[in-house]
């Protein structure tokens, strides 16, 4: 029996994995589970899975959720607040620490996981991409165990031989594939238009609205990009985007021989959250089978950079790296917010983000201190130019 703490269980991914953990009740217990201000989302689930621990965002929320439980006689004790997010992701009695809390708030309580030696299933890939090098130390040093959930990055892991992707193993380079998103082929004066209704339809995945509105930008993909640098130690150049618009198969990695490794699947997040839980074994995850005499063609197409200037702007930032990526990343959030609350125009994201990395010095990270100082900067810049 593994003990399991879900950070951010009340968003999408959080709910893929509960659902994996019912069918296996056997294997996984629940330890804690946090939200930040889905108090009363979590309420079901604490009645459910009886987790020793809730954490939310403030005291005032923890206190409206333990009056709710105590009715309920369910003994989870509520906690609030970042520390107390440390806490459960840390604790001596978990194994397990599902990363998939949206943002930068999820980077301090997956480093702790890291440097505890947690095994990580890693969905929140801002950690990787706002503090690469910290984050990769602190896997390193804590001896943890890093299982990436994104669906491309852990299938190029489920497609690289064990000794991981590096050129004396016969990898050529790694192939993510992008579905292209609800604005596939549009051109740049139709997407001034675009409202975030618009932008949060994604053709293929049932996803948060921010991680909708990347995909809609590709800087989803740019970040992801950033991501499989640090995860597989594979140089920019080696990485490289294909629109696949069916989301059929979720990644490649090609070899030196010319063999190409694909992994296939339905666009549900269950397959690679229960890859994570169980690897290296396999477990039932509630997915149906591909029915490949009833598969559409598969096409593909280059990613178009010119209109969608997001991913060219992370692989930008990848190669300029020190604190470039967490510029990017900062100032992505802001104006995404911006364009959810009708403060900037879908296209303005772009721009907003191009300034903020074109105003903003380049530097080495020093700390994590250091990092959340620049990603505060970062933030402040970016609100400004966009009011």
């Amino acid at each position: 029996m593994q003990s399991l703490t879900i950070l951010g269980a009340t968003g999408s991914i959080g709910g893929s994995t509960l659902e994996v953990i019912r069918r296996h009740p056997e294997r996984f217990r629940v330890y804690a589970v946090t939200a930040f201000q889905r108090w009363q989302a979590l309420l079901p689930i604490c009645l459910e899975f009886k987790p020793d621990y809730a954490v939310v965002g403030t005291e005032e929320d923890a206190t409206q959720l333990r009056l709710k439980l105590k009715e309920q006689h369910c003994l989870t004790q509520v906690l609030s607040g970042p520390d107390s997010l440390v806490a459960v992701a840390s604790a001596a009695e978990v194994d397990i620490v599902m990363a998939a809390i949206v943002g930068a708030a999820g980077l301090p309580p997956t480093l702790a996981a890291a440097r505890a030696g947690k095994r990580i299933l890693l969905a929140n890939k801002e950690a990787l991409v706002m503090a690469g090098p910290l984050f990769m130390t602190a896997v390193r040093e804590g001896k943890a165990c890093l299982l990436p959930i994104d669906s491309e990055h852990n299938a190029i892991f489920q497609c690289l031989p064990s000794e991981g992707a590096t050129a004396a193993n016969g990898v050529r380079r790694l192939l993510l594939t992008a579905s292209g998103g609800p604005f596939r082929g549009w051109d740049t004066a139709a997407l001034r238009t675009v409202t975030p209704e618009q932008a949060c339809a994604h053709p293929n995945w049932v996803m948060g609205r921010k991680i909708s509105v990347d995909s809609a930008t590709l800087m989803n993909k740019g970040l992801e990009v950033i991501e499989a640098h640090w995860l597989f130690g594979m140089e920019p150049a080696r990485i490289e985007v294909v629109v696949h618009p069916q989301s059929v198969i979720h990644s490649m990695v090609e070899y030196a021989d010319g063999s190409v490794l694909a992994q296939l699947g339905q666009p549900d997040m269950r397959t690679p959250i229960a890859n994570g839980l169980a690897w290296p074994q396999r477990i039932d995850s509630g997915v149906t089978s591909l029915d490949f005499t009833r598969l559409a063609a598969l096409t593909f197409e280059p990613a178009d950079q010119v209109t969608f200037p997001c991913l060219r702007l992370a692989y930008a930032a990848l190669a300029a790296g020190g604190s470039a990526p967490a510029i990017l990343n900062a100032a992505n959030e802001v104006a995404v917010a911006a364009f959810l609350s009708g403060h900037s125009t879908f296209t303005g994201i772009a721009k907003t983000v191009a300034a903020v990395l074109n105003r903003l010095p380049t530097v080495a990270l020093e700390s994590v201190a250091h990092l959340l100082e620049i990603d505060r900067e970062s933030r402040e810049l970016a609100t400004q130019l966009l009011s």
